[in-house]
Parts: structure tokens; sequence; C-alpha cells
């Protein structure tokens, strides 16, 4: 079933984006684990849509409710199950289109792969909107990985062609990651943040959209984290990943630029320090042999633009059998990386934790 992952930290996600709500449960987490709900509702906030123009008008916000699992405070140990209302739909704007297939979209794969029954409303069970109970539950993990001294965060690399520079793959630090937590677009330099959102807002004046690219790292990760071959680091966070809506590409350390380098460049020579031990480069992203090696753990997300616009373009109407052409209308996002920051740190803690509990 394409709703459920894990084998330690089992997930099972649920809902439509113009049902009732939606929802996780979380099987697998010990007993007696204390959850700070002022700390996840600050990240529920960090992805919720309708706080300014860069972003879709729909309100939600994506207060969650604690259904089972949870009580005096810890984790029971039995299932955590969480839901989020669904209370700002506009389900008639899909009415007049439904048999219409938005470029861009999983209309058609879902209309072939469920016989036509699929809620087409919003993308149904295809859309961004399931991305809010995914931050809950990395919320949950960052908060068990937080005790454990492993920290996450990550930034905006780049808006379309606008981009700013990368983590310091070897000295990078928590108070950065803090810092970028707590701004409303998450970037290190804020004159290149206010290019993208220019770029963000002209490409909602032409009724278009943009992409871009998140780089995300992990600090203090034990070493010997993760498993050669099919449980690698990188194949788990990957699997994760890409289960996000619009991710359409994954690199860790130096990425698809170590294919340009020789083995002499590419290799992080080793050191002790202190009885630690360092490599001077970070370009395998702190994992080798799918193991992690005690550096940061590095890796960028590339999203697609929001496939959601006014242009007219060509599609088909299933129900005729023709050609035609459609002009999205809704409440959309002209750019949907500055809400994904929280969602590619939360798969990554969600990742990250499976991993631990092996």
């Amino acid at each position: 079933m394409s709703g459920v992952w894990g084998n330690n930290i089992k997930l099972s996600i649920f809902g439509e984006s113009h049902g009732k709500g939606i929802g996780i449960t979380i099987d697998g987490l010990k007993p007696g684990i204390e959850i700070n709900l002022e700390d996840i509702n600050k990240e529920m906030k960090r992805r919720a849509p309708g706080k300014n123009k860069l972003s879709t008008p729909r309100k939600e916000k994506d207060e969650f409710e604690i259904l089972s699992g949870y009580f005096n405070n810890k984790t029971t140990g039995t299932p955590l199950c969480a839901f989020i209302k669904n209370s700002n739909q506009h389900s008639k704007d899909y009415e007049k289109t439904k048999n219409f297939m938005r470029p861009g979209h999983a209309d058609y794969t879902g209309k072939i792969r469920y016989d036509g029954f699929n809620d087409y409303r919003g993308g149904g069970h295809f859309s961004g909107r399931l991305t809010a109970p995914l931050v809950f539950a990395g919320a949950v993990a960052k908060q068990i990985l937080k005790k454990k001294g492993i920290i996450i965060g990550s930034h905006i690399k780049s808006i379309g062609n606008i981009e700013e520079g990368y983590f310091d793959e070897v000295n990078i630090n928590q108070q950065i990651l803090e810092e970028l937590k707590n701004k409303e677009f998450a970037v290190m330099d804020d004159k290149k943040g206010l290019e993208m959102q220019k770029k963000i807002l002209r490409a909602k004046e032409n009724m278009d959209s943009v992409g871009g690219v998140i780089e995300c790292a992990v600090l203090d990760l034990p070493q010997g984290i993760g498993s050669p071959f099919f449980y690698s680091i990188e194949s788990v966070l990957s699997h994760l990943l890409f289960s996000v809506p619009a991710v359409k590409g994954v690199e860790f350390g130096a990425g698809f630029n170590i294919a340009q380098m020789k083995g002499s460049e590419a290799n992080d020579e080793f050191y002790i320090e202190n009885n630690n031990v360092k490599t001077y480069t970070n370009n395998n992203g702190g994992i080798l042999g799918g193991i992690t090696n005690g550096m940061p753990l590095i890796f960028r997300a590339a999203f697609k633009p929001t496939p959601s616009i006014g242009k007219s373009q060509r599609t088909i109407n299933v129900e005729t059998n023709e050609n035609t052409t459609i002009e999205v209308e809704g409440r959309h996002d002209p750019c949907i990386v500055q809400r994904a920051v929280p969602v590619v740190e939360a798969v990554a803690a969600i990742g990250i934790l499976e991993c631990i509990e092996s």
C-alpha cells in the first residue's frame, strides 16, 4: 500500500486535500518519550499556507489533534495518531475541469491507477497538502533526535537561476541552523533572498511558477549509522524525499559535481583530532558505504515549479477523448520551495530515526 512506510518506525499517512482532514499514524515509538506540543506547533506553522504573498492564499491553521498514543505528555508505546482538519476548501474550483488533465499533475496517472475513483479535488491524496502530516511526524522525530544531540536544519539554496552559497560542509554549526529556522524565508544571504522573493513574485504576476533547491544538514550524527546497499542512509532518505510531491532530484555531498572530479579531489582524506576521526573535505556528504562517518550529513533536494499555473496549457478531456486547453484556477503557490523547507527537514528526521532504531 502506497500510504505505509518503514520497518522500525512505521508511518501510515491518510486523507485528501479537500476531504474532511488529513493525518498520520506513527508506530514503533518507544513508550515514555516526552513530546513538546508547542515545538510541534512551531514546525507546523513553518509549513502552513496563507502566511504571505509568496504562498497560496488558502489559509489553513494546520492545528493537529492527537487521537492516540499520547498520555500525560508522553508517548504510550502504542501507535501515535494525529489528525489535521481541513477548514478552507474551495472544491468547486475543480468541478468544471474534473475531466481536464492538468499538465504536471497526477490527474491522469491517478485516474489510470485508481480506475477513476480517485478524489480529484485539489489533487486529492497526491496533493502537497499531505506534507502537513509529514511535518508532524518529523517534528516528533526531531525532538527524539535532539535528545540524542542530533540537529537538523536547511536553507533555500536556489530559486530558479538565483543561487546563494552552499553550507560549509565541514564546519557548519548548530547556530547557523537555528538562525535559519527562525527566518520566514530561510536563506543565509538575505540580499540573495530578496532577489529570490522578487523572482517568485514576478512569476506570480505572469501567472507562472518557479522551482528551486533546498540544502539540508544533519549535525552530530554518530558514526556507524546505516547499512550498505538497500538500507544505506542515502537509500532511506532518498525514498522519503522522493515521496514529497514535486521533488525531482536528490544529491548527497558534492552530488553530481563529484562526477567531474578526479579521485584525488573527490576522496575525503582522514585525520585525527582529539581522538576523533574527521575528514579534511566532505565531498561524500558524511556517508561512506551507506554508513555515517561522523562528518555533517549534507544533501540537496530539487523541487519542480508548481504545476498549477494560470497560463493556457494544452491538455486532454478524458470524457470526450479530445485535445483541449486549460487555465488552472484556484489558489496555488507560485513557488512551493519556501514552504517545503520544514518538510525536507521532517523527512530527514524520520529517515535518520528509522536508521538509528535499527
